[in-house]
């Protein structure tokens, strides 16, 4: 249950010491050189030294760690590269490229001389269509979600920054996460308000879980496990609360699960006032917490008295100071600079990050194929969207009042503590202009959201421009209409349509025969109308250049949907639906999304996977699965508690093969899809991804496709 009213506080034990690194309960693979070297340092340390490292002093020779978010770019930097918003890059379903821009922007933050990036953003899931931070996340599907985090996590850990994952846990939605409506708060800011004060916790919300633990155990804990796995080095835990104990209060949650279950080997750090006491969230599972509450004259006094324990102090420290040591920050870390200072280190990652953002756009329908844009005499573009702001590039940091619910001007960033930090940013409307000049089409434009179909005046004859809707519309091989959604961090969606947005796209359809629907939209959006339709996500700084490569075909569009569509907003889970309720039962356990709609018999407008391409492809129907015997004779898994969990949860123990033909004119990029049913007794959704590959395939060509599926993926 998400519960948003009084509740426990907690009441950890000092006495429960598997959760300590220095019990083995876990093996610590790669991390181990890291430990020992932690270990020796804190053995050299008084007990003042040691409550100054966890409260964000310094200790020793070791200095503090420079934290921020996020994972578009580090926030409020001069100088740095805006990348895809995290369900933009999902949406490409590309494993390589999302390991690629997590080291490219982890370069950017070692630049900077930041060491802990709060990044990934695993959750929200996204089990409302309501939620409004889903923007930055990876999708609705955990095997997803955790497959692109954990090789996000892969390349930002390359570049030697420590990632540090959020929100633990079931931290959907923004509504009362903190005690307002608006949902409040802000997504790290360093552990605290922009202003330094604490956010009030009174009413905040409580999630409920179902009594077989299925929403934590299968639904959300896969996108941890591979984050970890791959080298997560901390763990932001949430506001809320999980069965009546707040999340970073709770040591079920930090201690038994994250800890010892899930192998977490770094620091745990509270997002903005999700701290509540002194000793018990210490003994709890956080690592990283507030001067007020972790002092002499609290933990120092448990000390004396029994309630806490210089073991537990010692784990404490250690795990401060895992991450700094296991990627080799003692040695030449930059030192952290001024947001303003020019240090620019971004090299080649504008053309990266337009290369993500075409790869991420979803095509959905292409009537008579509509696009890619050809041979077109007379373009009229039409909605806000497609032109800048009348201010930017950036916006303000509105994470206590939330945004939306659209953006007056193109949308490239989400709101909230995951918004970009932009040095520019291209639109539509630039592009357009810019091909009208080359390519010698006339070009019309309406750049606003609203409608006007009566005038005064003339009528407009030529290139008289009678200026309404109707106007531009008319004389136009083809019409385009510019839409979004907007949403962040500190508030969830009131809409899933825009009532002005929808009187535009109609007026717009009703009187130009060949009009296309462009979505920006960081949630479920959908469309009211069958018209050609391409969607994405906040594609950050390189947007206008990635929407112009696919809309005039320089890109094929190869990016597949993370969420299912529905054909009308009643056909999501009723009990998904946001309200002010203070207490939230997840009673759906590991049907949201698709499985929802497949256990419901649910047809829906888009499923989730979907896309469509320039090219086309065909599967071959010779499927092989090749099995480990040895391996599929254990039915669970029981080696060796590690970071990331058991280790034979890794464990190879089938293999699926498939080939993949391109039977169009044009290279295209597919990505193959695998989905695994369990026996009926499992009572488990009829279909879930357990695979996914992307390969290029050129013109006539086939390639072989191989899903290696690990224990973990099979029980």
């Amino acid at each position: 249950m998400l519960h948003f009213g009084a509740g426990v506080l907690g009441d950890a034990s000092a006495n429960y010491t598997a959760q300590l690194l220095s019990s083995s309960t876990i093996k610590f693979g790669d991390w181990q050189v890291a430990y020992d070297k932690v270990y020796a340092l804190v053995q050299t340390l008084g007990t003042s030294e040691k409550l100054s490292i966890i409260t964000g002093g310094n200790g020793g020779n070791f200095s503090s760690l420079a934290m921020l978010d996020s994972s578009t770019n580090p926030l409020t930097y001069f100088y740095v590269t805006t990348w895809p918003a995290g369900s933009a890059m999902a949406m490409t379903w590309d494993k390589d490229a999302i390991q690629a821009e997590g080291k490219a922007l982890g370069s950017e933050f070692r630049g900077k001389g930041i060491n802990l990036a709060y990044t990934p953003t695993l959750e929200p899931l996204g089990r409302s269509a309501w939620c409004g931070r889903t923007g930055e996340t990876y999708g609705a599907d955990s095997y997803l979600n955790g497959a692109m985090g954990g090789n996000f996590v892969k390349g930002m850990a390359s570049a030697g920054v420590i990632p540090s994952s959020k929100h633990f846990i079931i931290n959907e939605q923004e509504t009362n996460r903190d005690g307002s409506s608006s949902g409040g708060g802000g997504g790290g800011m360093g552990g605290s308000p922009p202003d330094g004060s604490a956010a009030s916790n009174s009413s905040t919300i409580m999630t409920k879980q179902s009594s077989n633990s299925t929403t934590s155990n299968s639904t959300t804990s896969s996108d941890s496990s591979e984050s970890y796995n791959n080298g997560v080095g901390g763990t932001m835990c949430a506001m809320n609360k999980v069965n009546g104990t707040y999340s970073c209060e709770s040591q079920d949650l930090l201690g038994k699960y994250l800890k010892v279950e899930l192998g977490m080997p770094g620091i745990v750090h509270a997002d903005v006032g999700g701290q509540h006491t002194d000793i018990n969230s210490a003994n709890a599972g956080m690592d990283y917490g507030s001067s007020s509450d972790w002092s002499n004259s609290t933990l120092g006094v448990g000390l004396t008295n029994g309630s806490f324990t210089m073991e537990h102090l010692n784990d404490i420290a250690i795990r401060n100071m895992m991450g700094y040591f296991r990627y080799n920050q003692d040695q030449g870390y930059p030192t952290k600079v001024g947001v303003t200072d020019y240090v620019d280190i971004r090299g080649n990652h504008s053309k990266l990050a337009r290369t993500y953002a075409a790869n991420s756009i979803v095509l959905l329908k292409n009537t008579n194929n509509a696009l890619p844009l050809k041979h077109k005499r007379s373009i009229s573009i039409f909605g806000a969207h497609a032109a800048p702001r009348f201010v930017g590039a950036n916006t303000a940091l509105t994470v206590y009042n939330g945004v939306g619910p659209i953006m007056e001007g193109h949308m490239s960033t989400v709101g909230g503590s995951a918004m970009g930090s932009l040095a520019y940013v291209t639109t539509p409307f630039q592009k357009f202009v810019e091909r009208a000049e080359t390519d010698g089409f006339m070009l019309r434009w309406w750049l606003n959201d609203t409608t006007v179909t009566t005038l005064s005046g003339m009528s407009g004859s030529g290139t008289e421009l009678a200026e309404s809707t109707l106007g531009v519309a008319s004389y136009s091989d083809v019409c385009i209409c510019f839409l979004n959604a907007w949403s962040g961090e500190g508030g969830d969606r009131s809409e899933l349509h825009n009532a002005t947005q929808d009187t535009l796209v109609n007026t717009v359809a009703d009187n130009c025969n060949n009009t296309i629907v462009v979505i920006n939209t960081t949630g479920k959006t959908p469309p009211r109308r069958r018209l050609d339709l391409s969607l994405q996500r906040p594609l950050g700084q390189e947007s206008g250049n990635a929407l112009d490569d696919v809309l005039f075909g320089a890109v094929n569009p190869s990016g597949k949907l993370i969420n299912t569509i529905a054909k009308n907003e009643s056909d999501y889970d009723s009990n998904t639906i946001i309200t002010e309720d203070l207490e939230i039962d997840f009673s759906e356990g590991n049907y949201i999304d698709y499985k929802y709609f497949d256990k419901y018999n649910i047809t829906p407008r888009f499923e989730f996977g979907f896309w469509l391409s320039y090219t086309t492809f065909n599967y071959s129907n010779d499927v092989k699965v090749t099995g480990n015997t040895t391996a599929l004779g254990q039915a669970y898994a029981s080696g060796a508690r590690a970071v990331g969990g058991r280790e034979d949860l890794w464990d190879i123990v089938a293999n699926v093969s498939t080939s993949i033909t391109n039977t169009g004119s044009i290279a295209g990029a597919e990505v193959a899809q695998l989905y695994v049913q369990f026996p009926d007794a499992a009572d488990e959704p009829v279909r879930q991804l357990r695979g996914f590959e992307k390969v290029l395939v050129q013109p006539g060509e086939s390639k072989d496709v191989v899903f290696s599926l690990r224990r973990r993926d099979l029980c």
